[in-house]
């Protein structure tokens, strides 16, 4: 599929698609968690997504292809995945969960200006660079809101663990888009989720006990999370990297927690109120302005 410069209709909803289905994939991380120590049930997904894709491949009849040239950011990729995930799962243990939503949201700050630098072609112009802050300021006000009841202790040391957990998020992204943009997105994955396992579950043992109230429905949200999330999804995500630019992919991310709060309202019952309304309008106008790019000057005749 040809590259493009911007995002289209399709592109739009397929990456609203993915927003909700990370939001809800919120809920069934929270409720893992509680039969499985964190760490090691990242672990465990990245492992189990590691299998499913070899029997993908095995099954399609391709070799994995994972070529000695690409071994540095092949590594760098997955490394930056592991650690996404360890940063994140320490800071939620030290500082409150809307902070962590707010700041770690912040990834396609870090990813724009990356593709600004480094990306021909996807140069943050003052527009989008509007576009980026008012989407970031829906998601803010919209956290902020829903937390507003749910005070609890923060930490410098926290925040900062969870910038760095989104800076990763960043980094996966734009290694994605160079590094590995020669490489199908499956086997970019086959890289993320084979170093991250071997790394997650080498250091699992450090955060405690590895396994905690465990039952049925913890091994149905494990599956799901393998399956669905770590080996579909992440693959769809970085096929989309290959189609559009990856700084208006990742402003998208924008919209999870919006949905995750809607999902409040609907499962949990939590009101919803204007202050959602305004976020939702301040993230649908940055989005606009993100994918706002110059017209091509056409020549004069004379």
């Amino acid at each position: 599929m040809p590259t493009k410069d911007r995002i289209d209709s399709a592109g739009a909803l397929a990456l609203v698609a993915f927003s909700v289905l990370l939001a809800f994939n919120q809920v069934v991380i929270a409720v893992v968690n509680e039969g499985l120590q964190p760490v090691f049930f990242a672990g465990l997904r990245s492992a189990g997504s590691f299998l499913c894709l070899a029997l993908w491949f095995r099954l399609r009849g391709r070799p994995m292809g994972l070529s000695g040239a690409d071994w540095r950011p092949g590594v760098l990729i997955g490394l930056a995945f592991a650690a996404e995930f360890i940063c994140l799962f320490i800071a939620l243990d030290l500082t409150t969960v809307t902070r962590v939503s707010v700041l770690f949201y912040t990834m396609p700050l870090f990813l724009a200006v990356m593709s600004h630098i480094w990306i021909p072609g996807d140069r943050l112009s003052p527009t989008r660079a509007l576009g980026l802050v008012l989407a970031f300021l829906g998601v803010v006000i919209a956290i902020l809101w829903r937390g507003a009841g749910a005070e609890g202790e923060a930490s410098l040391l926290g925040d900062a663990l969870t910038l760095v957990a989104s800076f990763a998020w960043a980094l996966i992204a734009f290694i994605a888009r160079t590094g590995l943009s020669h490489v199908a997105p499956d086997r970019q994955l086959v890289w993320q989720v084979g170093v991250s396992a071997v790394v997650l579950l080498a250091v699992a043992p450090l955060f405690g006990d590895l396994v905690r109230d465990l039952a049925p429905i913890h091994l149905w949200g494990l599956g799901f999370q393998i399956v669905v999330i770590a080996f579909a999804g992440y693959a769809f995500w970085l096929w989309l990297l290959t189609i559009y630019p990856a700084s208006s992919v990742a402003a998208f991310s924008f919209l999870t927690p919006i949905f995750g709060v809607l999902f409040g309202w609907a499962i949990l019952d939590e009101p919803l109120g204007v202050p959602i309304v305004a976020a939702l309008g301040l993230v649908c106008l940055g989005l606009v302005l993100l994918n706002t790019r110059p017209r091509a000057q056409v020549p004069q005749k004379v």
